[in-house]
């Protein structure tokens, strides 16, 4: 709820009066206080009072609802070996990669095995290993990684990735993973053919296992303006960012450029860039209404309407349709002695029933509680729901964007 200032005009006390009528000294006692202090200390309430009320009441810092351009995380991937798996890992017969992975590392050590050797391994299996280097990490720090089988090993619990370089787009070299994987799935298989499954056992993540090898370049050091990207574009938060900044640093210092970014000039150091950076991003901000939308998700039936959506007024009904058809064989038997034949006549019946239709009424520029009221009234499932959102935006009764995803 926002508060309308209003104009106001302080009282006698507040403008170095009394507004306690005459002062009569011989009426106070030493303890009380005089008539002018309680004057103004009511004055003073008063002046914070509209203070409070005149304040935003929602407001965000600036770092929630912008990201610094150049100052972004860079994803790596990498291939693997882990090892250790008891009985659980790729069958060799099927995915072959994996023996000639375990023969070219083997040949690293000095280990030659024979051409004609094909060793059936269950204990290893081939992954792929990936993880997102974080801006600004320095070569000696570590970071979490994520192992995923890529062959046809039934869980890769209990194993050890062996050393995986993790590369970048451009090929380079930036992290080397290793460590002990943790899976958060179970499975288990009886000699029967019976198995039970408990999420997935094929994946597991390596907690700080990987470390650091190389920086990556960023612009935030080098020189010129700094770029804020919007999480969400929107002109009126834009605008407001950029008024925030200049009323703090001064005019001129922010310019808006468009609904989804705000250039900001400051200073050339890079230490004097940090602490500047991080006093902008405290700075409050009121952001702009949220659009009226509705999203409808109709693969799992989920339906979620803004509090800004409105409906002009409309009357709506909504009835099912059931279609029920039935087969039942029936025998033909022919009359004695006609020389007939018994054959089996299908027959079918075919019933179509409507259930009785609800309408409902929404008058001009109803609220989302009314609409979520006369829909719950009626007792329309969300497929239902998906459908007369879609008719109303159709009749053009529905002042909202409708999203389908």
């Amino acid at each position: 709820m926002k508060a309308t200032p209003r104009a106001f005009a302080p009282s006698p006390a507040c403008r170095g009066g009394l507004g306690w009528g005459a002062l009569d000294l011989k009426s106070f006692t030493p303890s009380q206080p005089p008539p002018a202090r309680r004057g103004r200390s009511l004055c003073a309430a008063v002046l914070a009072l509209l203070l409070v009320l005149v304040t935003p009441a929602h407001a965000d810092k600036i770092r929630d609802l912008v990201q610094v351009a150049g100052v972004r995380s860079n994803q790596l991937i990498g291939y693997g070996l882990v090892v250790g798996l008891d009985g659980s890992g790729d069958q060799t017969t099927q995915a072959p990669f994996t023996t000639q992975s375990l023969e070219n590392m083997l040949q690293q050590f000095g280990i030659t095995v024979p051409a004609n050797a094909r060793p059936q391994l269950k204990n290893a299996a081939a992954v792929m290993v990936t993880a997102d280097l974080p801006p600004f990490a320095k070569p000696g720090q570590t970071i979490d990684v994520t192992v995923a089988s890529i062959g046809n090993a039934k869980s890769i619990r209990g194993g050890q990735l062996l050393m995986a370089p993790l590369r970048g787009a451009d090929g380079n070299v930036y992290a080397v993973a290793q460590g002990s994987v943790v899976v958060g799935g179970i499975s288990a298989q009886g000699k029967s053919g019976s198995s039970v499954q408990v999420n997935i056992s094929a994946s597991g993540r390596i907690p700080n296992g990987a470390s650091v090898e190389r920086v990556v370049a960023s612009s935030f050091a080098g020189g010129g303006d700094l770029m804020l990207n919007l999480n969400t574009a929107d002109f009126t938060t834009a605008t407001r960012i950029a008024t925030a900044i200049n009323q703090a640093y001064g005019a001129g210092t922010a310019q808006p450029l468009d609904g989804g970014s705000v250039s900001v000039r400051g200073p050339q150091d890079p230490a004097q860039k940090v602490a500047w950076l991080g006093a902008i991003q405290n700075l409050d901000v009121q952001p702009g209404d949220a659009p009226a939308r509705i999203v409808v998700n109709s693969r799992t039936g989920t339906v979620v309407i803004g509090s800004d959506v409105r409906v002009s007024a409309a009357a709506v009904a909504h009835g099912a349709i059931q279609v029920t058809v039935g087969e039942q064989a029936q025998v033909s038997q022919p009359a004695p002695f006609s020389r007939g034949q018994t054959a089996i006549v299908p027959s079918s019946s075919v019933q179509v029933s409507e259930e009785g239709a609800h309408m409902f009424k929404f008058g001009p520029g109803v609220s989302l509680d009314t609409i979520v009221r006369a829909v719950n009234q009626v007792g329309a499932t969300p497929s239902d729901l998906i459908s007369i959102l879609q008719a109303l935006k159709q009749a053009g009764a529905l002042h909202a964007d409708l999203v389908v995803i």
